[in-house]
């Protein structure tokens, strides 16, 4: 595999890529994993030098563990279930104040092979909770269950980067002076365009 100019970071991972911005930005990352059972974190661990960015993470398949372990409110899993937007958000604010981190990535949803309390297959949400506030997004995925695993961890490794390039770019308008329009900073950034 291709490696970053001082051999050490993979090239074109994303799990790399995060791991680098977080560091050059000295900021921490934690994760809370239900579907993916791990791989988020495995693939983050993975990194050389992810030792001074990843803080660590919770693994809580188990709808009792998400309340017990992430601070998931009680009455959102019973009112929901598991597989839920505000729960996928819960999560990642959960793991982020839990493991004493910047930002929170979370995972959560049905990877099958059957359907989970009237839940498709393939519905998955995933979550970040960072400094700028948070962010949720819904996949539906297709294919088996390994294929949804891994494509959630990308998806929830890309929604990060996004959220980390948000962060820069609001910094960035601040330090110009200008004002983010509408608290967007991606619009700030345009001018308003």
């Amino acid at each position: 595999m291709e490696t970053d100019a001082d051999g050490r970071r993979p090239v074109g991972s994303p799990a790399a890529g995060v791991v680098h911005r977080l560091a050059q930005r000295h900021e921490t990352l934690a994760t809370v994993e239900s579907l993916t059972g791990g791989l988020l974190s495995a693939s983050l661990v993975e990194i050389a030098g992810v030792s001074g960015v990843y803080r660590g993470g919770l693994v809580v398949y188990a709808t009792e563990l998400k309340a017990w372990l992430a601070g998931v409110p009680e009455d959102l899993l019973a009112d929901r279930g598991p597989v839920d937007p505000d729960v996928a958000l819960a999560l990642a604010e959960g793991g982020r104040r839990r493991c004493g981190a910047d930002w929170g990535l979370a995972t959560t949803g049905v990877a099958g092979p059957q359907p989970q309390d009237g839940k498709p297959v393939g519905l998955v949400y995933v979550a970040v909770a960072g400094p700028g506030g948070t962010e949720v997004t819904r996949l539906d995925l297709d294919g088996g269950r390994d294929h949804i695993r891994s494509a959630t961890v990308i998806e929830a490794l890309r929604l990060l980067a996004q959220r980390i390039h948000a962060a820069e770019v609001a910094e960035a308008a601040t330090a110009q002076g200008t004002p983010a329009a509408d608290g967007d900073p991606a619009t700030a950034a345009t001018g308003g365009r």
